[in-house]
């Protein structure tokens, strides 16, 4: 069985999965927190998709992470953030 800790190498593109209440700004507000941990990350490369209802919104952002500690870094961020409802 394998450690996740070690299962990633680094540096490595890694899709991050944001979801949060369809809102304005959210995803401005979400790229901005990316591009602060993840400087080189092209915005137009982010995927969004509404939820059936319109209700929920969800933005997959693909990253280079050069570290487990900047993906840790992201990870909290976006959890902090108060419109994100969840980060896979």
């Amino acid at each position: 069985m394998s450690d996740a800790s070690t299962a990633l190498a680094f540096p490595c593109d890694f899709p991050i999965k944001i979801m949060g209440k369809t809102q304005a700004g959210f995803a401005q507000a979400i790229v901005e927190v990316v591009q602060r941990r993840a400087p080189g990350f092209d915005a137009a490369t982010l995927e969004m998709r509404s939820s059936r209802e319109g209700r929920y919104i969800s933005l997959t952002c693909t990253v280079h992470v050069t570290s487990r500690h900047q993906l840790d870094e992201l990870y909290r961020e976006l959890c902090d953030h108060p419109m994100v409802t969840m980060v896979l």
